[in-house]
């Protein structure tokens, strides 16, 4: 492989001069040659505004080797902005999917890739300033992107490191056959919007051994509305990663104007994180076939600014608005799942939409109150109408569902408050099956589960 060193290009690698022109160089004359690969030295910081990555080059940044973003808002590459309204480059919408500023740009790149195992820095605290103690925000929405790779088949992202990203961190969309592999993702547990991995209309993607520590989601698919001229996010790998987040570890929409089905999550261990497994549908795509396998989950409230209330299994779907109807979750698995945390698991659907065919076997969830935060609780943002809730915690909290089976699962306490209570609590759900059912209530005396409107199967 014939490799292109932006040394050679006039690069300065101290950190201090703007090495742009030099690695985009490289960059260029590799694709032009049919490819290749561009090669960050060890010992040197790049100091870069964004950088265009071609097809079948390989960035390929050393063990030792730093690319550090610019601080500058004016040196990223803006995908949004018209050129008559420079404006709208600062315009960003919660469901767009498409960013206004971007790091690290690839178009119609196929077999491009990002190697090595050097640093990216992403310099993110240019772009935040502190709201509380918790929580760090930034002045203008959506801040720059990482890494945005669109519309580019075959790509490999491996080994190498991200930290401190001001927002999304890696955003592959409308890409086919993406393999992301022993990545480590460092982002500070407060920054608001700095997810880990988010997968956006992509297919045959396999996430495996990352470890990713981030606030918000550290692994998210998602169906953004920006990106809707794509397919759905279809047959998806994520195993062995180690996860730590202030949302949800593995998160399915929020933004779901598509579809998402055949998903496998397995081997994962998630820790500290406000969720653990979500699928939270507020727009018009379904999600089918799910199976999530020899996971353990800790969950634990990090505080109220973040969505969730330690729940480790979510499931909900809730019309976005009244103009937007949210689509049909079935057919979902969980198998060998072990969860430990403030809150036992949710499903939610709506009388007019129903979730259907959830399977729980070889489970074991178990409550322990462990922050200072308050407990019976439920967050069911986003939604029409939809808050956090008060109602006393259950081991499975199951609402508006048809076909739950619970299997070879318990249900124990731990540091046990007031408002911890059923084994299960279930309204409005038609057959649901409780085999082998290991279930006792918080308290003595009391009921293990709490049935209305109920069918059993």
């Amino acid at each position: 492989m014939k490799e292109y060193n932006p040394l050679s290009y006039g690069a300065k690698g101290d950190g201090k001069a703007n090495d742009t022109a030099a690695v985009q160089k490289a960059v260029d004359e590799c694709a032009s040659n049919a490819g290749g690969r561009v090669v960050l030295e060890s010992g040197c910081v790049f100091y870069c505004d964004s950088i265009h990555l071609k097809p079948f080059v390989d960035l390929h940044i050393c063990k030792g080797a730093v690319l550090k973003a610019t601080s500058d808002i004016e040196g990223y590459y803006r995908p949004n902005l018209q050129i008559n309204d420079p404006k709208t480059a600062l315009i960003g919408n919660p469901v767009t999917g498409k960013p206004s500023f971007v790091f690290i740009y690839a178009f119609e790149a196929d077999g491009c890739s990002i190697s090595g195992e050097g640093l990216i820095d992403a310099n993110g605290h240019s772009f935040v300033k502190r709201k509380d103690k918790y929580y760090v925000t930034g002045d203008f929405y959506p801040r720059p992107t990482v890494i945005y790779i669109e519309k580019s088949n075959h790509i490999t992202l491996r080994d190498f490191t991200v930290k401190d990203a001001p927002f999304w961190t890696l955003h592959p969309a409308g890409c086919d056959d993406v393999r992301i592999d022993s990545l480590r993702i460092l982002n500070d547990l407060d920054v608001a919007n700095s997810d880990g991995i988010d997968p956006d209309h992509c297919s045959n993607v396999r996430i495996t051994n990352c470890h990713i520590e981030c606030a918000d989601d550290c692994i998210c698919l998602k169906t953004s509305k920006g990106n809707a001229e794509y397919g759905p996010c279809e047959n998806i790998i994520i195993s062995g990663c180690t996860l730590i987040s202030t949302s949800a570890a593995v998160k399915i929409g929020t933004e779901g104007v598509g579809d998402f089905r055949n998903i496998i999550v397995s081997n994962c261990v998630i820790s500290r994180s406000n969720r653990g497994l979500s699928i939270q549908i507020r727009d018009g795509g379904n999600v089918e076939n799910v199976s999530y396998s020899d996971i353990i989950i800790e969950t634990r409230r990090f505080c109220p600014d973040w969505w969730g209330t330690a729940e480790p299994i979510v499931i909900t779907t809730f019309n976005r608005d009244e103009n937007t109807k949210s689509g049909k979750i079935k057919n979902i698995r969980f198998f060998n799942i072990t969860a430990k945390g403030e809150n036992g698991v949710l499903i939610h659907g709506t009388e007019e939409n129903r979730i259907e065919n959830v399977r729980f076997e070889n489970c074991s969830i178990t409550l322990s109150k462990a922050s200072k935060w308050p407990c019976g609780l439920y967050d069911l943002r986003p939604g029409l109408g939809r808050e956090v809730e008060q109602n006393k915690n259950a081991g499975f909290f199951i609402r508006y569902a048809d076909g739950v089976t619970i299997e070879k699962t318990c249900v124990n306490w731990q540091n046990v408050c007031d408002d911890y209570s059923f084994a299960a609590d279930a309204e409005h759900v038609d057959r649901l099956a409780l085999v082998k059912f290991d279930a006792r209530a918080a308290h003595e005396g009391d009921a293990p589960v709490s049935a209305a409107d109920v069918t059993y199967a």
